[in-house]
């Protein structure tokens, strides 16, 4: 390689470095401003980047199209830029444009299309993803019913924490679908839950504990209690 090409090549690298540290403090830019509650001028800083490229400034856009924040709620738009950032592999847009299928908002309603797009997500760990198709393979949404399956996305999910997927498996211990009835796994999940739950979920999941303990003996409660302190310990794994 000659050195005139040497310098043409480190010219370029330097430029790439440039561009990309330009549209960080863009990015940075337009996340204070969403922060600072100035939405109108957040989605100007936004739209450059996202008509670049940038699944993350696409994402963001997309949101705020979604809520009415700093533009006109308008769900189709908030459809196009979901779904430029998901097909790039961002799998929080991946998800959002799921719940778009999932609940028709700018697309018509189409479970089949909603269950493509959480399963991208959910494969790349998304928790909210996980635990929605927990729940669509449950109630056989553009997919067969499917118990264990349902089992299987439910603990994903729980194993990261979420509260909604942590009831909805103590649940299915409760009723032995998509795994052996067993109470004292049920309580162990539904003692997890509460603890992560907001105010009004913990009530709901507080009434169902309560009625299960009374088909349990002592000692299985004290089983239960004592398996959602390890549970806990190991960060949700291996319960």
């Amino acid at each position: 390689m000659n050195k005139s090409l040497k310098q043409v090549l480190l010219v370029c690298v330097f430029l790439f470095a440039l561009t990309g540290q330009a549209i960080a403090d863009s990015l940075s830019e337009a996340k204070i401003a969403y922060d600072m509650g100035d939405y109108e001028k957040a989605a100007i800083l936004f739209r450059p980047l996202a008509e670049q490229g940038n699944a993350s400034a696409q994402l963001q856009l997309g949101f705020m199209y979604d809520s009415g924040l700093g533009v006109h709620q308008d769900y189709k738009e908030a459809v196009k830029w979901y779904r430029l950032a998901a097909e790039q592999g961002n799998a929080v847009a991946q998800s959002f444009l799921g719940d778009a299928y999932n609940y028709g908002n700018g697309v018509p309603q189409n479970y089949a299309e909603a269950l493509k797009w959480y399963q991208l997500a959910a494969e790349q760990g998304n928790a909210s993803a996980q635990t929605i198709l927990g729940f669509m393979y449950i109630s056989g949404q553009g997919v067969p019913q499917d118990y264990k399956e349902a089992v299987k996305w439910y603990r994903l999910a729980a194993e990261q924490g979420v509260a909604d997927a942590q009831a909805r498996l103590g649940s299915m211990y409760l009723l032995g679908l998509g795994v052996p009835q067993d109470y004292v796994l049920s309580h162990m999940w539904l003692n997890i839950a509460t603890a992560h739950a907001d105010s009004e979920e913990q009530k709901k999941i507080i009434k169902l504990s309560d009625l299960m303990a009374k088909k349990m003996t002592a000692q299985q409660i004290a089983k239960a209690q004592e398996l959602a302190r390890k549970c806990t310990a190991n960060k949700f794994k291996g319960c």
